[in-house]
């Protein structure tokens, strides 16, 4: 899979399955440009691509069109979109009966609005470019409801999916693809409530662990690569077997 000297675009990548997910391109010789609201990590990867960390709220249409600039400008081309952006904000997100309005409308900003930017700023450049492939992170509890509901988030990732399939039908004669994955119960930043119980919460999983944001990276980096050159429109569940049980 070959990744020397293409550019990428990585949306949150300020720590966990972002940051993975960019410190591997870069090992691989990509440009990576990296972005999220949070400062900028200290474990970014040193080549040999090149990296830029630009710090901004990717749900801003002016932050978003700033990072697309600047890719533009240092670059020339945007060979790979990856979006991770996302929260979950478990003491705030619930039941649409009980959910402040405010909290829904910030959680589908942060995780829906900022994918359909991303994708909006960056898709006219890959058509310049000749191609390119985009990889959006969803979310298993797109495919499921629970009884601990966690409303906004659970919206905010179905949506992701059909939004990635339009984009994979509508640019597909521009050589762009588009793809899901739906990371299960996976160490990172955004689940430290499992930091101790990984071997409690790996039982409940076929597979018998908890995943890692490296995982997640493998996948994303065989979507991204032309060993998936054929693939556009799809979901890929990465999660030890989860929901295959069910």
């Amino acid at each position: 899979m070959s990744f020397r000297d293409k550019v990428a675009f990585v949306a949150g990548a300020g720590g966990g399955m972002g940051l993975n997910i960019a410190n591997d391109l870069i090992s691989e010789g990509t440009h990576v440009v990296l972005a999220d609201i949070k400062p900028k990590p200290a474990e970014i990867q040193n080549g040999p691509g090149k990296s830029l960390y630009l710090s901004g709220d990717l749900s801003s249409e002016d932050f978003v069109r700033e990072v697309v600039g600047e890719i533009e400008s240092k670059f020339g081309r945007l060979d790979y979109l990856v979006n991770t952006v996302g929260v979950l904000w478990f003491d705030r997100d619930g039941s649409l009966v009980d959910i402040e309005t405010a909290i829904w409308d910030r959680v589908i900003e942060i995780n829906l609005k900022a994918v359909f930017l991303t994708s909006r700023y960056a898709i006219p450049v890959m058509r310049i470019t000749g191609g390119g492939a985009i990889v959006h992170f969803s979310s298993t509890q797109a495919l499921r409801g629970d009884v601990a509901a966690q409303d906004a988030y659970g919206a905010s990732k179905g949506a992701i999916l059909s939004l990635s399939k339009s984009i994979a039908i509508q640019f597909a004669q521009h050589g762009i693809r588009s793809n899901a994955i739906l990371p299960g119960a996976t160490m990172s930043p955004m689940q430290q409530r499992w930091t101790g119980q990984e071997a409690e919460v790996g039982r409940g999983i076929p597979l018998g662990r908890v995943g890692t944001t490296q995982d997640q990276a493998n996948a994303c980096l065989f979507l991204l690569s032309d060993k998936a050159s054929f693939i556009t429109g799809a979901e890929l569940v990465v999660d030890g077997g989860a929901t295959a049980n069910v």
